[in-house]
């Protein structure tokens, strides 16, 4: 049985140890955080990541946990719709397999599926990464030095396998020219159940989310040029209260409960583009192989698909690594591009930079109560074109439930 250590317990990482003991391999997961992150943002999840969901046993946890939208509102000055459209659409190109939902929560239900089955350290990171002929030899921060065949970095954007591995991110990032910050709150008024507001003003977009529990979600998209981001919440904050202080709508309420939280996301928005996603006895999967960038809104479901086929190559694959990770880039490395491509087009339509790009926003998303538009406009942008491999996965209905975790 093949050891495999696997960097990242977000989505890609508990997806890929899943499947991979239901291949038969032995996973053990590492996560730098000291449990399972909470709070962020909320996403948009269809398609194959859906459909490897079900295959888990999770669309009922998820669609109790997760939002059936209907509506995205933009607003101006005094919070009058401008304009906006319904979500019907999306659910008839998805056959109504389409669901909102906090990345956070996605995350935990994953992890539950590999509770007693897979090894968890918490509050630990690869340290130094040697490859041998037969083995990767790692350390690990509080963990000592341990042994395993192959290495999988499932550890995000900022992916420290990646960087021991393949080199510094700043040879595989590309920055698309936004800065991206969230955080929740409790008792937030008004509330607006099953609508997600967005006000605009040139390079700058401020979007309002309702969550159960009485909670909040507040999502900022803004222009920013290059260069590094701050570094400490408290200059964070300075950065949004600065892009966000001569707002109107809701911005100086909002800007007054951000002092509250220290729970705040922040980060730039890029993608990540490699020419490949192996080196030797290491891989890479998810965000830290191909971001396509937060705003693309399919980067959840495309980690658990390149985390089901990589896991379903090693099996078919019998192990033999350079066979399984050759042929898990060729299933998926035009299809991500693909992906890629669409991002960017899309990245732009959150905050367009000037007053006309505004209105032109406006005006296509307004086309999108015409019959028919919305569907001609994002239909291949929804539809999945990939067709999801079936593979061989002998363990599969002998995986237990309850997990063993270290910290």
């Amino acid at each position: 049985m093949k050891t495999v250590l696997i960097l990242g317990a977000g989505i890609a990482g508990p997806t890929l140890a899943f499947w991979l003991r239901a291949a038969g391999l032995q996973p053990t997961l590492i996560e730098r955080a000291p449990e399972l992150r909470s709070g962020g943002y909320v996403i948009d999840f269809w398609g194959h990541g859906y459909d490897i969901a079900e295959r888990m046993g999770l669309i009922t946890e998820i669609n109790r946990a997760g939002y059936h939208v209907q509506e995205l509102r933009i607003v101006d000055d005094r919070g009058q719709r401008v304009t906006g459209f319904g979500t019907k659409v999306f659910s008839e190109l998805t056959d109504d397999r389409y669901v909102t939902i906090r990345r956070s929560d996605l995350s935990r239900l994953l992890f539950e599926k590999i509770r007693g089955t897979t090894e968890v350290i918490f509050d630990s990171e690869i340290v130094k990464l040697e490859q041998q002929p037969d083995g990767v030899q790692v350390r690990l921060k509080h963990a000592g030095e341990r042994r395993f065949d192959l290495v999988i970095g499932a550890d995000g954007l900022h992916s420290g396998v990646r960087g021991l591995a393949f080199g510094p991110q700043h040879q595989f990032e590309k920055h698309l020219g936004y800065v991206v910050a969230a955080f929740e709150v409790r008792g937030y008024r008004p509330r607006d159940d099953d609508v997600y507001l967005m006000y605009g003003r040139p390079g700058r977009m401020l979007g309002r989310f309702t969550l159960h529990d009485d909670r909040t979600l507040f999502l900022f998209v803004f222009a920013a040029k290059g260069g590094s981001l701050p570094s400490t919440l408290d200059l964070q904050k300075a950065m949004l209260r600065k892009t966000y202080g001569e707002g109107k709508w809701e911005c100086p309420q909002v800007l007054q409960r951000l002092e509250e939280t220290d729970e705040l996301y922040f980060d730039r928005v890029s993608q990540i583009r490699m020419e490949s996603w192996s080196r030797g006895r290491v891989a890479l999967a998810g965000d830290a192989a191909f971001c396509v960038s937060l705003l693309a809104g399919q980067g959840s479901a495309l980690a658990m698909i390149s985390a089901y086929v990589l896991a379903g190559e090693l099996a078919s694959a019998d192990g033999r690594h350079e066979e399984a990770f050759s042929n898990y880039e060729t299933r998926l490395r035009n299809y991500i591009h693909g992906k890629q491509q669409g991002a960017e087009r899309f990245a732009s339509a959150f905050a367009p930079r000037t007053a006309a790009g505004l209105w032109f926003r406006n005006q296509v998303i307004r086309a999108f109560t015409i019959p028919g538009v919305a569907r001609l406009m994002t239909g291949r942008d929804i539809v999945d074109t990939l067709q999801l491999p079936d593979y061989r996965w002998p363990l599969l209905q002998e995986l237990p439930s309850g997990a063993r975790s270290l910290a």
